[in-house]
């Protein structure tokens, strides 16, 4: 059967290489990674359904290769979706919809999951914005809760509710869902008024906490201060989905947190596969995002204009 030969089955799919280790530094064996993703699949589908999806597949686990893979390939991953003509000129884009597909997509060495903005069915319509609050590695990780604090504050002085999550790595992702503009008022949110607002929030936050935030991308603007990455909101950006794993030495995971959580948090990849079934435990009992289906908001140029008025620097 040869060294990792051994097979096991998930949801009655057939696991190859399932001893095979993926992660040295946690010791943690591809087997282990689809039965966690098979026991997170109630939090994480809804995540995932009709979203286009984007893998990080590591074939000979962290110390190998890592390849992006955003369209179909060759050879489709069984139940996955495939959307024919929503990226025009590629092959077609995926989402993942059920247990299956989801097995399946780990079976095949995928590690991190990462969604976009929209779902299929809207596929121009983007129904959330998402910041990346990404520290320089030498800030302690008080000043990230109070990035997202601050974050927080600038986006509800828009009145505009705002749900916290960690990155599973080194920092936070604020998500800001949005009801497409057509459900709130005659129009329809565009890609291009996502990213500019995403940016003039951006913008906002380095100009009112100069010593804090950057909006310019690079690590020379990053010294000492968190760069607020808003470049996930153009179309075809993906951002790593909720309870989904990272592929870093250690397998952090992206989970959500209720806001009275976020100042107890001690690091962007706090929950990793050693700890996440108490939290999913804890989330069976309290959901911390369990309104972010009922919000009903949206952006706006004037919103946009607000900030850029609030003393946003140019650029970018």
């Amino acid at each position: 059967m040869g060294r990792h030969g051994t097979t096991g089955e998930v949801a009655g799919i057939r696991i190859t290489s399932a001893r095979r280790v993926i992660d040295v530094d946690s010791g943690t064996r591809k087997l282990d990674l689809v039965r966690y993703y098979a026991r997170a699949a109630p939090w994480l589908l809804p995540h995932l359904r009709d979203r286009p999806v984007s893998l990080v597949r590591a074939p000979q686990g962290l110390d190998g290769e890592l390849f992006f893979q955003r369209h179909s390939a060759r050879s489709p991953i069984p139940e996955v979706t495939q959307h024919e003509g929503l990226d025009p000129g590629h092959l077609p884009i995926l989402t993942i919809d059920s247990l299956e597909a989801l097995v399946h997509v780990v079976q095949m060495d995928a590690i991190e999951l990462h969604t976009w903005n929209a779902v299929t069915a809207d596929i121009e319509a983007p129904d959330r914005v998402v910041l990346d609050l990404d520290p320089d590695p030498a800030l302690g990780w008080d000043r990230v809760i109070e990035a997202a604090q601050l974050t927080r504050m600038v986006l509800a002085d828009l009145g505009l509710d705002a749900f916290c999550k960690t990155s599973g790595g080194k920092g936070l992702h604020i998500v800001v869902p949005l009801a497409p503009l057509a459900r709130c008022v005659p129009g329809t949110a565009s890609w291009d008024d996502a990213k500019a607002f995403a940016r003039a929030v951006a913008q906002r936050l380095a100009s009112g906490w100069p010593t804090q935030f950057t909006a310019t991308a690079g690590p020379e603007h990053r010294k000492k201060k968190i760069f607020v990455d808003y470049l996930r909101n153009v179309r075809g950006a993906s951002t790593a989905v909720a309870y989904g794993v990272r592929a870093r030495p250690g397998m952090g995971i992206s989970v959500p947190i209720a806001w009275d959580e976020l100042a107890d948090t001690t690091g962007g990849a706090q929950w990793t596969l050693a700890n996440i079934d108490a939290r999913l435990a804890h989330v069976k009992r309290s959901d911390p995002w369990a309104s972010y289906a009922q919000v009903r908001q949206s952006i706006s140029s004037e919103l946009t204009l607000r900030l850029e008025e609030g003393g946003a620097q140019t650029g970018a």
